[in-house]
């Protein structure tokens, strides 16, 4: 029975995988892009259904290089789209639907220090994805 909250359920507990620690690294991936985009995990009051779920909705701004979207009524945040764009990589690294590819928490905490590099684009979801 999986006993997780709405919205932070890892991937593998709907393919019968073992849970591992990285569990926690998705919900904070889930959590940091809620930050980044003021707005709760699952929006079902959202006019486009697209923005229902935002860890979809911000991979594919993320992908369309539109990450001003995810942001667009926060003015400071506007004004440094360089650190969003910085968050919203390192959130979509730990969102990734195969557990051994999420980060560890020690080297997110790096890419948000800035002690080192934040990875490039890659697909969280690319079993599910076409």
């Amino acid at each position: 029975m999986i006993r997780r909250t709405k919205g932070y359920i890892v991937p593998e507990s709907f393919r019968n995988r073992p849970i591992t620690p990285k569990v926690d690294i998705y919900s904070f991936g889930v959590l940091l892009l809620e930050i980044i985009c003021c707005r709760k995990n699952v929006k079902p009051s959202v006019e486009d259904k697209n923005q229902i779920i935002p860890v979809d909705w911000a991979y594919d701004k993320y992908k369309e290089g539109r990450m001003d979207l995810l942001v667009e009524n926060v003015e400071e945040a506007m004004n440094d789209m360089k650190r969003v764009e910085k968050f919203v990589t390192t959130s979509i690294w730990r969102i990734q639907e195969d557990p051994l590819l999420r980060p560890s928490m020690k080297n997110v905490l790096q890419m948000l220090e800035d002690a080192t590099e934040v990875l490039g684009r890659t697909c969280p979801f690319p079993t599910t994805s076409v």
